[in-house]
């Protein structure tokens, strides 16, 4: 029997914090704004929302993968941002899909496509619904008659695997779980975790350019592809698979980070790696930030490439509840499949500890070191994240987060500007100071990718457009610093004004182009990317 997701929060149902995990998540924040408690909205049931009658009805050939069903048409409304919460805790589901296609094969797919084209319908492809950025939300413009939301979970098989070659052939509707037990059995992994592993497909993660559990070289989901098969409403792209290539701009690039704006991801060949067996993993704290971003920069250039290389500021440590709220601290991690990691280790302890790094040096060698101590805290604290949102909305908190990247000579102005542009911006919209922290979720040789997480406590009443204030203000900063507007978010609906101004005309131009051949009636997730007709 399959589980039920939640109408508004990250999982399933029955998945989340416990009820004192909750209080105690409440109670830190109620003490960080100094109240008293806070005034909790409830979320309505879903026979309490009321739906429009959906616009267009599935034709015969198509009632067997297609449903009106308030309950699917709800749950395929949203993603999984702050906004997406704010509006589910309202009731307000204007803009969800007048139908749900369950995908079950590429047949179904092409035909799906084929009956928005000539029904004048918008199709919002959907994987995991794990977008932080508008991309699954039927916002589609007033040029379409109605939307239909694909969802791709049916087509989630292992097709093919090369031991050989350490690469497998995988269906795009295939979740993280699922796909890591499948090459499990074959002492295989593709050793990509984003923190929404849970849900995401791997289309959805090649479709947004995932970044995933490296810190270092293999950061994105990129790094792994080797070959898609994307199915157009023009028809069938597929490149060739092969270890490397210089015929050309790579076809490949077209749909990675393509976001269901050209097509959908039906297949993909996907390079693997033996499991790991040796691991070491600690902690380094420092006093101050500038020694720790010294030494996250001197290890990232050292060549000794680290699994994690993750920074986190004295308040994002606070935040996620572990560290002693004052030190800035280092999670280093390495692992192999082939040898023991220990004079890696070694090696990179001695350089944090050149620029002033603190760390206990027998939990350093300890064989379970990834997995307890405050590495421990910081693996558990990062899986249980995704479900502080529901709880802090529903008690009017802002707290949300966004991301970039920037080379390491521009660091210290952006992240000084950003952070004191963000303290006033929550004082400016909530009237009360709030919060500021960073980490860096990935390190390259030439920069890094900080993290920012910005919270505020706001109005019941206002909160949709407090966030949308902050929004553009921290959006606005990035670029301005010379930043990317996401380094793995996605762009979705919510960053597309900041992504146009990112890339260049003649591109944005070219875009378009290929969009018109691929896509010639626009359906495909309209305002994503390229702006809707």
């Amino acid at each position: 029997m399959s589980r039920q997701l939640k109408l508004c929060g990250w999982g399933y149902e029955g998945d989340g914090l416990t009820g004192a995990e909750e209080a105690g998540l409440l109670e830190t924040y109620a003490g960080r704004f100094d109240v008293d408690a806070f005034e909790r909205t409830k979320m309505p049931a879903a026979e309490q929302i009321e739906l429009s009658a959906p616009r267009i009805a599935p034709p015969d050939t198509l009632a067997s993968i297609c449903t009106t069903s308030p309950v699917d048409r709800l749950l395929h409304c949203y993603g999984q941002s702050f906004p997406d919460y704010v509006k589910t805790f309202a009731g307000d589901f204007s803009t969800a899909p007048d139908v749900v296609a369950y995908a079950k094969s590429e047949t179904d797919v092409a035909n799906v496509l084929d009956w928005a084209a000539d029904a004048g319908a918008a199709v919002i492809p959907y994987g995991g619904g794990t977008s932080v950025v508008g991309g699954v939300e039927a916002v589609i413009g007033g040029s379409f008659k109605a939307a239909i939301s694909l969802d791709l979970s049916g087509l989630d098989q292992i097709l093919e695997i090369d031991r050989t070659s350490l690469s497998a052939r995988m269906q795009g509707g295939i979740k993280g779980p699922a796909l890591e037990a499948g090459l499990r059995q074959h002492g295989l992994t593709m050793r990509h975790f984003p923190q929404s592993f849970e849900l995401a497909t791997l289309g959805g993660m090649i479709a947004t350019r995932s970044g995933g559990h490296f810190a270092t070289v293999y950061t994105h989901i990129d790094d792994l592809v080797a070959n898609v098969r994307c199915l157009t409403p023009s028809g069938v792209v597929e490149s060739r698979r092969l270890p490397g290539s210089g015929a050309g701009p790579s076809p490949d690039r077209l749909f990675i980070g393509s976001e269901g704006a050209l097509g959908i991801i039906t297949e993909a060949w996907m390079r693997l790696r033996e499991r790991p067996s040796f691991r070491a993993a600690t902690t380094v704290l420092f006093n101050d930030l500038e020694t720790a971003v010294d030494a996250v920069r001197l290890v990232s250039q050292s060549g000794l490439f680290p699994a994690n290389l993750r920074l986190l500021d004295a308040n994002e440590a606070g935040l996620s509840g572990f560290g002693d709220g004052i030190s800035h601290l280092v999670v280093l991690a390495f692992e192999s499949a082939d040898h023991p990691v220990d004079a890696w280790m070694a090696r990179a302890l001695e350089i944090c500890a050149s620029c002033g790094g603190r760390y206990d040096a027998d939990a350093a060698k300890d064989p379970d070191s990834h997995k307890s101590g405050d590495t421990g805290a910081w693996r558990t604290a990062f899986i249980k994240m995704p479900h502080f949102r529901a709880p802090l909305v529903s008690a009017g908190i802002i707290h949300d987060t966004f991301e970039t990247a920037i080379t390491w000579d521009r660091f210290e102005d952006m992240h000084t500007g950003i952070t004191t542009k963000m303290h006033q911006a929550l004082k400016d919209v909530t009237g009360k100071a709030g919060y500021v922290s960073t980490r860096f979720t990935h390190v390259y040789p030439d920069g890094p990718a900080p993290y920012y997480t910005f919270v505020g406590l706001g109005r019941q009443d206002a909160l949709l457009e407090q966030w949308s204030e902050l929004k553009m203000r921290a959006s606005d900063a990035v670029i301005e610093h010379g930043g990317t507007i996401t380094h793995h978010h996605a762009v979705g609906r919510d960053h597309m004004p900041w992504y146009e101004r990112q890339i260049p005309m003649a591109f944005q131009n070219t875009l378009k182009a290929a969009k018109q051949v691929l896509d010639p009636a626009g359906v495909m997730n309209p305002g994503v990317l390229v702006a809707a007709r």
